[in-house]
Order: C-alpha cells, then sequence, then structure tokens
C-alpha cells in the first residue's frame, strides 16, 4: 500500500488519499511503500514519480530497494540519491529485555543474543529535490509508524498557539532532511541493543572472573562474540553508507543564501548520525576486547589454580619424603641397625619424624607454600620503606649539576 503524505514546513503535515500532479510550491511529498508493493507496481510507481518528480528510478536502483538482502549503501545520480539503510527488525526490538528501574537489580540472567537472532530489515529511500520515497519491510515497520508520529506532533506544534521553530519541533523543511531524522530513529534501535548486550556480557564477564567457579556455558559466548562481529560489520556498512552521503553534501556547495541554511542543517544532521553510528561501533569494540580480555583472565585464574593445587601437593609430598625414607630405613631388615633393638626406639624414631614433620610445616607456610595466598611474609610486608637517598650534611640535593654550574657564584642583575 502506498501512503502519501503532503509536508509544507511551518504550515501543515497531512496524508492525502490520491497523488497530487506535483509537489507543493512551499514543501514537497513523502511516499511510502512496503516492499512487497513496491514489487508488485513498480511500473506505476515509475509513472507517479515522472509525474511528481519529473524524473524515474533506474533499474539497478528499483532493484536495490526491492532486495530483501541488500546490505546498507549509498549511490546517487545527477537526478536522485539512492541510500539503503539496515534496521533492526520489530520482531527483535520486541524481544530485547526491559530496563530494570532505578535502584534495582534484574532478578534473572539476561536472555542471550546469538547472532542468528540479530534480524535486520533494509529500509530504502530514494532522495528528489522534493519528493521523498521510502520503502519500508512488508510487516508494520516501527521508524515508519514513529516518524508519523513525531511529524504530526511537530505540526501541531508549529500551527498551534505555541508554535515553535527551534530545537527538535520543527517540520523538516526538505526531503532530504526528512531522511536523515529517520535514520537518526533507526539508529537509536541499535543503541537499545547496545546496552542489552553490555548488560549481557557483563554477567558473563562476573562469571568468567569467580576464582572458585566454573564457566561451562562456551557456546553461548562463542555466539555472543558472533553477535559483536556481526554487528560490528553491520555498523562498518551504515557508517560507509552514510559518509558518501555527506562526501556528496560538501561537493555540492548552496548555490544561494536562502539554501545555506538548510545545507548546513542537513550537513549536521548527517554527521550527527554518522558520530551516532561511530559510538555503536567503538562500543562495539570494546565489547569484544573486553570480552576477549575477560577470556584471557579467565584461563589465568584457572591456571594460577593448577600452580596453588600443584604447589600445595609438592610441599605436602615434600613433608612425607624424609618420613618415607626413615621408614624405608628401619624397613630394610638388617640386622644391625641403631635403635632397632632399644626399648625405647619406636618412640625415639617417631619423635625425630615429628618433628621433622612440624619443622617442614613451619618453614613452607612461612614461605607460603600451603597456602592459596601469595602475600609477602608479614616480617617483608611490615619493614617500612627505606628513603631512596640520604644526603649528608652540607651537600646540596643537586648533585647532577655540571661543574662549571657549581662554581659560578650568584651575582645580581642590574635590576636595582
Amino acid at each position: 500500500m502506498l501512503r502519501i503524505f503532503q509536508i509544507r514546513p511551518g504550515q501543515a503535515f497531512q496524508e492525502l488519499t490520491s497523488l497530487p500532479a506535483a509537489p507543493p510550491a512551499d514543501g514537497f511529498l513523502w511516499l511510502a511503500v512496503a516492499r512487497a508493493d513496491l514489487e508488485r507496481r513498480r511500473h506505476a510507481l515509475q509513472d507517479d514519480l515522472q509525474r511528481t518528480a519529473g524524473r524515474t528510478l533506474l533499474d539497478l536502483h528499483l532493484a536495490d530497494l526491492e532486495n530483501h538482502q541488500q546490505p546498507s549503501h549509498y549511490d546517487c545520480t545527477a537526478d536522485y540519491d539512492i541510500l539503503v539503510f539496515r534496521r533492526l527488525a520489530d520482531a527483535m526490538l520486541d524481544d530485547l529485555p526491559a530496563r530494570p528501574a532505578t535502584g534495582t537489580r534484574p532478578q534473572q540472567e539476561p536472555q542471550l543474543l546469538p547472532a542468528s537472532d540479530i534480524q535486520t530489515e533494509p529500509v530504502g529511500f530514494a532522495i528528489f529535490e522534493r519528493v521523498l520515497l521510502s520503502v519500508h519491510p512488508d510487516s508494520a515497520c516501527s521508524t515508519l509508524g514513529v516518524a508519523i508520529e513525531r511529524l504530526s506532533l511537530q505540526a501541531q506544534s508549529e500551527t498551534g498557539p505555541h508554535a515553535t521553530q527551534a530545537g527538535g519541533g520543527r517540520l523538516p523543511t526538505s526531503a532530504a532532511e526528512l531522511m536523515l531524522r529517520m535514520l537518526g530513529l533507526m539508529v537509536d534501535d541499535f543503541l537499545v541493543l547496545r546496552k542489552a548486550m553490555t548488560t549481557r556480557l557483563d554477567h558473563w564477564q562476573q562469571h568468567l572472573l569467580r576464582p572458585n567457579a566454573r564457566f561451562g556455558n562456551w557456546e553461548g559466548l562463542l555466539q555472543a562474540r558472533q553477535t559483536l562481529h556481526h554487528l560490528e560489520s553491520l555498523c562498518e556498512d551504515q557508517l560507509s553508507a552514510v559518509s558518501g552521503w555527506i562526501e556528496t553534501l560538501e561537493d555540492l556547495p548552496p548555490s544561494s543564501d536562502a539554501s545555506r541554511r538548510t545545507h548546513e542543517i542537513l550537513l549536521v544532521r548527517s554527521r550527527d548520525v554518522a558520530e551516532h553510528i561511530g559510538r555503536v561501533a567503538r562500543h562495539v569494540r570494546l565489547l569484544e576486547q573486553s570480552a576477549e580480555t575477560a577470556v584471557q583472565i579467565h584461563f589465568t585464574i584457572q591456571g594460577n589454580r593448577t600452580n596453588d593445587v600443584m604447589r600445595t601437593l609438592t610441599a605436602i609430598t615434600a613433608i612425607f619424603l624424609p618420613l618415607g625414607l626413615i621408614a624405608d630405613l628401619f624397613g630394610m631388615g638388617l640386622e644391625f641397625l641403631p635403635w632397632l633393638r632399644h626399648e625405647h626406639g619406636f618412640w625415639w624414631t617417631l619423635a625425630v619424624m615429628c618433628l621433622i614433620s612440624i619443622a617442614l610445616v613451619v618453614y613452607f607456610s612461612h614461605k607460603r607454600y600451603l597456602s592459596a595466598s601469595d602475600a609477602p611474609p608479614p616480617r617483608l610486608r611490615d619493614r617500612p620503606v627505606p628513603p631512596l637517598s640520604h644526603p649528608a650534611k652540607g651537600v646540596p640535593h643537586g648533585r647532577n649539576h655540571a661543574p662549571h654550574e657549581q662554581s659560578v657564584p650568584a651575582t645580581r642583575t642590574g635590576r636595582q
């Protein structure tokens, strides 16, 4: 279904039932069509564009607008510009976890967001001088609904008793500005996804960095990393498309003072959209680095735990080694051995073995071989740290001065 909107900045925003013969002299037309309807009535739409904009779309550009798998990209001709921008699907936005209330903590683990669940849909724009054609997904597009709602509120604020022309409360003055506003709405959805993924990765990092816990959800962590790679690639395509649009704007300077203001607004909005996309991309890279660092720290912690266990087992083995040697000596079966036939030989031998064991336990405890903590011994930890240097009396602190600097006496200058 083709929806037709007439936008007259400072006057009205209304939806038309039929396509007018030409755009309004003080505004522009917005044609919103679903991708399935575009495929069915492409010839009729070409006739509508010829009648209102005076130009038709090239077949290659029309095929790009009809493609469901088209990545984000930008192209231009002498008559119009084509920009395709992939947005998050509405089904995925509905599945994102809601933000908890202030001062509360989530009661359960955040939902998993694997790469297969990042569903995106292309939204295409054909920007003419006074006509904007937008191609939306076949299902109900939330971006289209939000844009229409905001334009209606802005029209009421401009035509009402408290009309304003500043800030975001005014209607767009050109088709390009309306396209940039819709791009901003789509980029905001990625900011919501960024927060959800940050919450998920923070939860996993807490589990990875627990020293006495086992982490077993490696498949989920791998899927999350694939999600980050997918999102980073998506942001790069979006940033490349918007950068191409900005370069085209910069190469076309305004022809008059009246259009300079509109040109500056377009540049500012375009750079703002590019900055938001770059912010999402930078945050995704930081999440990737943070996840990689958490995994490395996890394996380091596991290695330290293994080292602690092996150190403790080695110390225990070293304690029982001399005891086993003494037991082997008395178990050799020889006839003449000290204390072998003495009536108190057993108790003397047992006392020597206990003393050796106690001495080794005290020594290993002092060396921290029987403890998982790597803190230094108390004597070393409590020992005061001496100062770095103790200059002798009469010797200045600056010992590194050059000889000629020390020999030159201080004299007054001519400021007397």
